[in-house]
């Protein structure tokens, strides 16, 4: 399943690629999200997430496939296995940053494969759910920068 976002945060590309280049504090952005390891290159942790009337966390790890700090492009890619049996899940992440007035636009484009009882749930529930942690994530990112007010 495909799924895209936009959103743009009112500080400048350099200073936003630094941010969510950094594994471990981008990670912690994530709502739910608990990292427990991470370097340059990969990391490792887990994340719980509600769909609909279900509750899951995945444990997994996830490394950087491609990384062009020039561009601004990156391709991350993240596996894991949901506790107590409830199927697993896997995304692969494009994310290219660019100028936007004073700021900087993030385009997200996420390859999205869920297996187990989560998976029952169509688009429209995955679109729903990634929308809402995507605006959280956001308000993260955001006091991470020093700023607020983006969309």
């Amino acid at each position: 399943m495909q799924l895209e976002h936009s959103f743009t945060v009112p500080a400048p590309p350099d200073r936003t690629w630094a941010l969510l280049t950094d594994l471990e504090t981008v990670g912690g952005c994530f709502p739910g999200a608990t990292v427990t390891e991470a370097d340059e290159e990969t990391f490792a942790g887990n994340v719980k997430v509600k769909l609909g009337p279900i509750a899951v966390t995945y444990q997994g790890t996830g490394k950087f496939l491609e990384r062009d700090d020039a561009a601004h492009r990156a391709v991350i890619e993240g596996t894991g296995k949901g506790l107590r049996g409830l199927g697993n899940a896997g995304a692969t992440v494009t994310m290219q940053l660019a100028p936007d007035g004073t700021g900087t636009r993030v385009d997200v484009g996420t390859e999205l494969s869920i297996t187990g009882k989560p998976a029952q749930f169509g688009r429209g529930v995955m679109q729903t759910v990634s929308d809402r942690l995507l605006g959280k994530f956001v308000e993260c990112v955001e006091s991470k920068l020093g700023v607020g007010g983006g969309a």
